[in-house]
């Protein structure tokens, strides 16, 4: 039987902490009613269920978002990104790559990800 989840507690810790986060996140860009970051959540949505999935696209998606989200953070804001409510922002997005690209993450992905 093909089981399909949206959260795979049996992984990581960091990479169920990064399927949460990718679902919070899309959450919010959805409820900001900002085109951009409504497509942004698609992605977002779409790399958490694929990594609750095991499945390789859904990590590559994943990474390659949240890493998207850093930049247009960095791009948009400057150096004003360091500035309070936007650093918040910066930090959850920082933690959600790093958690992502940790090293349990990589090889349980290399090693069990379709």
């Amino acid at each position: 039987m093909n089981e399909r989840r949206f959260v795979n507690p049996s992984q990581p810790q960091t990479l169920y902490i990064a399927t949460m986060l990718l679902y919070i996140n899309a959450v919010f860009d959805v409820i900001s009613f900002v085109p951009l970051l409504m497509l942004i959540a698609i992605g977002l949505a779409g790399g958490g269920y694929g990594i609750a999935n095991e499945q390789k696209w859904g990590y590559g998606l994943a990474v390659g978002i949240a890493a998207l989200r850093v930049g247009l953070l960095l791009a948009w804001y400057g150096a004003d990104v360091l500035d309070f409510p936007i650093i918040i922002t910066l930090l959850f997005d920082g933690a959600l790559v790093a958690l992502l690209l940790h090293p349990e993450s990589r090889s349980y992905q290399r090693i069990w990800f379709k």
